[in-house]
């Protein structure tokens, strides 16, 4: 992210590609579904193995995003096939043709499962909630990123827009851009906060095709929508977990799998699906943790 005492407004819109708008390759249409937090059920990610088999090149990419694409796809009119489409609306993959491309959330894949100060997973929910029950939030970018850190400080020093980061169990810092630190708010409180900023950076960023795409870019970057406090998140920096068994904190099991090349195909879907995991958690870091198991992983 760039920003604005640097970069020069642009003169073509944002083309980040969803299931409704792909990216046209030489190799085929790119579709990418939003996975907001990562969480995926076993079943769901397995069907879009088998799509990608099916209509692409054989492979789902893992992105830096936790989210999930398909390439070497068909497309007739700049639109991959209505089966492909059809098929991810059927998953859940697709609760809006308005939004789909704004639900851009990551947070620690971890959270409210091993480590880490508070359980993000409920304000990932309410977050990509409240995103599609505003209709003036589809304007967002499709590059726009939303960054949540359990306090572990896994994900905290990811480029981001707007996020959080957890200071106890109960309460959370604000973000917008890269260096602007807002003030504590309950948990409870914070999707609804976070979308706030949301719609403020809405209303700064311009229109047409020069429109700026992140809060970096904009004049003195987050301040506009922050008021800077001084950084009360504590200052951990966690690496990613090792890969292997881990306990969860709840006394069950998670296995953190590498994928090769963040590439998912029936040979390397397999050992997920051998886990017997319902849940699946698809990570920054281009790997997979399977969650919740009750045998020892």
């Amino acid at each position: 992210m760039t920003s604005s005492s640097s970069a020069a407004p642009r003169s073509y819109a944002d083309r980040c590609p969803g299931v409704l708008r792909p990216w046209l390759a030489d190799d085929g249409a790119i579709v990418r579904v939003r996975v907001p937090g990562g969480s995926v059920r076993t079943t769901v990610l397995a069907v879009l193995v088998d799509l990608a088999e099916r209509w692409g090149d054989g492979t789902v990419l893992l992105t830096s995003r936790a989210n999930l694409q398909l390439r070497g796809l068909p497309a007739t009119d700049g639109c991959v096939p209505a089966e492909v489409v059809d098929a991810i609306e059927a998953l859940g993959l697709l609760p809006s043709w308005t939004h789909e491309r704004v639900r851009n959330v990551v947070a620690s894949p971890l959270t409210g499962r091993h480590g880490g100060l508070a359980d993000l997973r409920p304000v990932v929910r309410s977050l990509d909630a409240a995103l599609l029950a505003d209709p003036a939030l589809a304007a967002l970018p499709g590059r726009f990123l939303f960054v949540l850190d359990d306090g572990r400080g896994d994900v905290a020093d990811r480029p981001l827009d707007l996020g959080l980061v957890a200071v106890d169990d109960g309460h959370a810092q604000l973000r917008a851009g890269t260096d602007v630190w807002g003030p504590v708010v309950p948990l409870d409180e914070a999707a609804d906060a976070v979308v706030a900023l949301a719609r403020a950076f809405l209303a700064r960023r311009g229109e047409g095709a020069s429109a700026w795409w992140h809060v970096d870019e904009l004049q003195r970057n987050g301040r506009p929508l922050l008021a800077p406090w001084p950084r009360e998140a504590p200052h951990a920096d966690a690496p990613p977990p090792p890969y292997g068994p881990l306990v969860q904190d709840d006394g069950r099991s998670a296995l953190h799998v590498a994928v090769p090349d963040g590439l998912l195909t029936h040979d390397t879907f397999r050992p997920l699906r051998d886990t017997g995991a319902r849940t699946l958690v698809v990570t920054p870091w281009r790997s997979v943790l399977a969650v919740d198991l009750e045998e020892p992983a």
